[in-house]
């Protein structure tokens, strides 16, 4: 027998003892966002056999999607229909987008043919198809938009969308001007959304006439109504063309569409404004925003200085900095990571270190972008050993999802380039051995480095050939004639 009700609120005060204390979305995020914490909280809540209602499984998971915690989305989803939730064809389109996530694309195409034909519906098509267009498989995602054209469930704006999305991801804005006109012609209509990507694939053609036309267009229309969103967008796209009078006006419109006092759109201000270069106006919203907001968010503070950075104004990022610390309730290292950043920036060095071992000493942990930023700095300044111990640190720090971090190709070459130079083949090998411990890719540009430094430093190797062969590496006919002076026995 499934132990949840319809699907409808129910009061998280008055329950019996089977059911879970509080509501199982407050449960989830009562220790933070982290995503160890929340792992931690949902194994509690599962182990505990506790019951919970419907409904706030789907606001749990709808929240735990808007935080990107998708691993522990798809275990409470799944652990629910275990346990007895039956799912609704909403549920499965849902459900389409965690398993992709969590587990890849074959994963979700398994899970949808796997559903009997009665849920295969609108929804989980267009799930599907959202799928594709994210991985940008253009191919699946044509394929499927005409398998669903044949089903009649293209008829809303939603699939269309994805397409176009796809289509500006890949560099195609061209093809956007004909899904808009088959749109038309098939009677589908238009949302924000719409409106915005075609804007947007306008402007990547650099075809600004052809943005503004189709603003007036969504204004005779009138079945669309602007909101906010529509505004940064159009902003975005005169900052880009670096029209800041028309970004300027633009920037007020947003204003005025913002009623609602909605958090992204202050966030939009604010950033906009500083890549236009106004100071003030920026110090204006951000007031604005505290009014709107008393209770500031981490992120709040994070977007302010990282744009009071990006304008140099640095004891006004610090000040922010300071402020926030007065008032938060999670230590949030992305904060310290922007000064740090900004201090290397300026050849602060001492500065970064002081502001790294103060966030230490406020028990945060330093993580592998603070690293990157220290890396960074040290490989700038040649001083790749200190380079290269950050890189190690970065490793074993690894990245916030739980994935693994490896250093950009840039990094690497430029420290193989600094390596030959100065005919370091310590140096060189040392850096290697810490990419195989990172599992990271190093391509024959940097074995075709550590050829040419052994080859200028006039030591010998004969593993290199063998270690080419083992990594399927083909270098460059000048590094084989280098290769049989070096890997004499």
């Amino acid at each position: 027998m499934a132990q949840f009700p319809p699907p409808m609120r129910q009061s998280v005060v008055k329950r019996s003892k089977k059911y879970l204390e509080e509501a199982l979305y407050n449960r989830l995020f009562r220790q933070g966002s982290s995503d160890t914490s929340v792992r931690m909280e949902l194994n509690q809540f599962l182990n505990s056999h506790k019951r919970v209602y419907k409904w706030e499984v789907a606001m749990s998971i709808k929240k735990l999607r808007d935080r990107k915690r998708y691993g522990a989305a798809l275990k409470l989803s799944e652990a629910m229909a275990k346990r007895g939730m039956n799912l609704t064809v909403s549920d499965h389109a849902i459900q389409i987008d965690l398993v992709a996530k969590g587990r890849g694309i074959s994963s979700a195409e398994k899970y949808f043919m796997d559903l009997p034909e009665t849920a295969k519906n609108q929804l989980c098509y267009g799930a599907l198809l959202n799928c594709y267009c994210k991985e940008l498989m253009t191919e699946k995602a044509e394929a499927l938009m005409e398998k669903m054209k044949e089903l009649r469930f293209a008829s809303t704006s939603m699939a269309y969308n994805s397409l176009m999305t796809l289509y500006t991801k890949t560099s195609q804005p061209e093809k956007i001007p004909s899904i808009i006109q088959e749109m038309k012609t098939s009677d589908v209509m238009p949302d924000c959304y719409t409106y915005n990507v075609w804007m947007r694939g306008l402007a990547a053609v650099k075809d600004i006439d052809g943005v503004e036309r189709v603003i007036e267009e969504m204004k005779r229309d009138g079945r669309v109504t602007a909101d906010w969103t529509t505004y940064s967008n159009l902003a975005s796209i005169y900052v880009d063309a670096g029209m800041f009078g028309k970004a300027d006006i633009a920037l007020k419109e947003l204003e005025k569409k913002n009623a609602r006092k909605d958090l992204g759109a202050f966030q939009f201000l604010m950033t906009l404004y500083g890549r236009t270069g106004n100071l003030v106006e920026v110090y204006r919203v951000w007031r604005s925003l505290k009014l709107a907001f008393p209770k500031m968010a981490n992120i709040s503070y994070l977007n302010m200085i990282q744009v009071l950075v990006n304008l140099n104004d640095l004891p006004g990022a610090v000040k922010c900095f300071k402020e926030w610390e007065r008032s938060y309730e999670t230590y949030d290292i992305r904060l310290a990571n922007a000064l740090i950043g900004a201090y290397t920036k300026a050849d602060m060095l001492d500065e970064a270190e002081k502001m790294k071992n103060h966030a230490i000493r406020r028990k945060a942990k330093p993580n592998s972008k603070t690293w990157e930023i220290f890396m960074d700095y040290y490989s700038r300044k040649g001083n790749m050993k200190e380079a290269a111990k950050c890189i190690t640190n970065a490793i074993e720090a690894g990245r916030g999802d739980g994935g693994k971090w490896v250093p950009s190709r840039d990094v690497v070459h430029r420290m193989m380039s600094h390596y030959l130079q100065e005919k370091d083949v310590e140096g060189a090998e040392g850096l290697l051995e810490i990419l195989d411990k990172a599992e990271g890719e190093k391509g024959e540009k940097v074995f075709e480095s550590l050829i040419r430094t052994y080859a200028a430093a006039g030591q010998k190797s004969p593993l290199i050939r063998r270690r080419l062969k083992m990594e399927n590496i083909e270098v460059s006919p000048a590094c084989k004639e280098l290769l049989d002076v070096i890997c004499v026995e």
